[in-house]
């Protein structure tokens, strides 16, 4: 099985760089059946990398709702059936359709989601998003193990 690990994020607004983080130490494990993006945004030139692979593994941090994270959520994702534009996408969804649309295939996708709180401007993580990349990499090493 081949995994794409795409990490992103603001690596410069604290919580924000969680998904490039993980995504790092992801590539530091040198797996021969693993590879890892750490990118500041989704761009569409990911989708040839992800119609490569075996399986993606999105991981971003998530912001602050009505009723925040406290733990990693790993959610299966699937490409949308509605129409998206193309320049810049904030969901793996969009970028999935449009794998799905230029090559024809997508492959099993999962989005790691880490809870964060601070978002200022700086490279330190709260105490919640330390502990959510080491959680993630926990699911992360779960799923190349399923």
């Amino acid at each position: 099985m081949n995994y794409l690990v795409i990490g992103y994020g603001n690596s410069l607004r604290g919580d924000d760089g969680a998904g490039q983080r993980v995504a790092e130490q992801v590539e530091d494990w040198h797996l021969d059946n693993v590879r890892s993006l750490a990118l500041h945004q989704l761009t569409p030139e990911v989708a040839a990398d992800i119609a490569e692979a075996g399986t993606v593994i999105f991981v971003d941090a998530t912001l602050p709702t009505e009723e925040p994270i406290t733990q990693v959520q790993l959610v299966p994702i699937q490409a949308q059936d509605t129409p998206t534009h193309w320049a810049h996408f904030q969901d793996p969804r969009s970028l999935l359709t449009l794998t799905q649309r230029v090559y024809g295939t997508v492959p099993p996708s999962w989005w790691i989601l880490i809870p964060a709180i601070d978002f200022e401007f700086g490279e330190q993580f709260s105490a919640i998003t330390q502990q959510g990349i080491r959680d993630a990499l926990i699911q992360i090493k779960d799923l190349l193990n399923d």
